[in-house]
């Protein structure tokens, strides 16, 4: 077969995929048989052709070069702490020094006429300019089997409609989402997108017009139609009848979220778009299994790096084991802050767990000493009446220095004693004092993106303007 005949189909082994990375009643029997022994040395030989890999990559030849690292010092994971940590900053600089896709992507790294071809999106730029992604055939593939993994380990099936709220366009997760369901279980996609793909009074209707039963999607948009479904009078469990909710769930409140879709069982899962899914809640919804067949985890003090005890929190570090054709990760820095759970599992299930998503590390402000996680604040507030669930924080510094945090929230018929009520509520949590500002329902939209993008902004860092 030519260069010219090859394709995406030709780099992708699906029954070899199912093998290495098992799902359903196979994933549950491995590892409730697999000792950490075991898992160690299956994680290693990945690790290994993946350092393999790295090496013909000019981003991580200049990297580990510029910080003393050779060829030969790092042979197996038991090394890794020799290679530095890096993050988006340090894949945004590479964008600058080959342009314009950067020069981490190792599709140049292949002898002329064999490598993949490169599967290309982007993050959705909520910290800042999105950045691209790139997955080879086989990486793209197993990424979406982990989330098929994911979704069936939390009780999808065969037969189910699964209504998605995920943004498309460049952003990844839309797409990489279909792909998941289409390629890798027996349910029916509804591909409904974001509010401004799919109106939110338009996607409650198709929830009910298709008999959805299972809504994939962030926690923020997914809290929104539900109050967008109650304005039109539609009734949760007889028109709408969500059974299940697979999402991005951080704080929020559980027994809020299943409340305004009728008893909905809810299911939290982890990931980035570089890594897809890393981390997943089982039936036993007793914290987030680690994927570790497919990731290597660490838990880093967010100033040091080093790692920190268990139970702590710190920035989640990730080596993606199976991203061994295009764009590598190793030891990438999500920034996400964390916490590894102790003890053992309900389930019997030789993997570690975490505690979810609790904040971004590069998005912390830092008042009167005391670190504050933006996303932390909306689930403070939820039991205040009138509340929307809609929130922006603005930090700005004065002359003197001092740094201050008004909050902004979208509350119905707000009186001073309501703002007060909110006020002191979000001083017992983070432990200072910060302003509390009232706004319209759907006022802050324009500034979150709440309509628009698939994770809202929550942070108006006014310091540095």
């Amino acid at each position: 077969m030519g260069m010219s005949e090859l394709c995406y189909f030709d780099f992708v082994d699906a029954r070899a995929l199912r093998r290495e990375y098992p799902l359903g009643q196979a994933f549950l029997d491995k590892f409730c048989s697999i000792s950490r022994d075991q898992l160690w040395q299956e994680q290693n030989e990945r690790f290994k052709r993946l350092l393999a890999r790295a090496w013909r990559i000019p981003f991580y030849q200049r990297l580990w070069g510029s910080h003393g690292v050779q060829s030969g010092d790092v042979r197996s994971l038991e090394d890794i702490a020799k290679l530095p940590v890096f993050g988006k900053a340090e894949l945004m600089a590479a964008l600058a020094v080959a342009p314009p896709w950067g020069d981490y992507h190792g599709q140049t790294s292949y002898p002329p006429g064999q490598a993949p071809p490169l599967v290309m999106h982007t993050t959705s730029g909520t910290t800042g300019t999105p950045q691209p992604l790139f997955f080879g055939p086989k990486g793209r593939e197993v990424q979406n089997l982990l989330l098929a993994r994911t979704y069936i380990f939390q009780g999808l099936q065969a037969g189910d409609v699964v209504h998605s709220v995920y943004g498309h366009g460049l952003i990844n997760g839309g797409h990489f989402v279909r792909e998941a369901v289409l390629h890798w279980t027996q349910a029916t996609f509804i591909s409904a997108g974001t509010g401004i793909e799919t109106r939110s009074a338009r996607q409650v209707e198709l929830l009910r017009d298709f008999a959805s039963t299972v809504l994939v999607g962030f926690a923020d948009y997914l809290k929104k139609l539900a109050h967008v479904a109650a304005e039109l009078g539609l009734r949760m469990g007889e028109e709408i009848k969500v059974r299940q909710i697979c999402g991005h769930l951080g704080r929020e409140s559980r027994a809020e979220m299943s409340a305004l879709w009728g008893g909905a069982e809810l299911f939290d899962w982890y990931g980035v778009g570089d890594t897809g899914p890393i981390a997943a809640e089982g039936p036993d919804q007793d914290g987030l299994y680690l994927l570790e067949d497919a990731q290597f985890v660490e838990i880093l003090d967010v100033d040091t790096a080093v790692p920190v005890a268990p139970g702590m929190e710190g920035d989640l570090v990730v080596t993606t084991l199976y991203k061994d054709d295009i764009y590598p990760l190793i030891r990438f820095n999500t920034h996400d802050v964390t916490a590894l759970h102790t003890g053992h599992s309900a389930m019997g299930l030789n993997l570690r767990r975490m505690r979810g998503f609790l904040g971004r590390s590069d998005q912390m402000v830092k008042l009167r000493g005391i670190n504050i996680y933006p996303q932390a604040v909306g689930p403070i507030l939820q039991e205040l009446t009138g509340f929307s669930g809609e929130f922006i924080c603005e930090v700005t510094r004065d002359a003197q220095g001092r740094d201050d945090m008004r909050v902004r929230i979208e509350l119905a018929h707000p009186t001073p004693a309501s703002l007060a009520l909110a006020a002191q509520m979000l001083r017992a949590k983070l432990g200072v004092d910060v302003q509390v500002l009232a706004e319209a329902p759907g006022a802050l939209a324009a500034l979150t993106g709440i309509d628009t993008r698939q994770k809202p902004v929550r942070l108006l860092d006014r310091r540095f303007a």
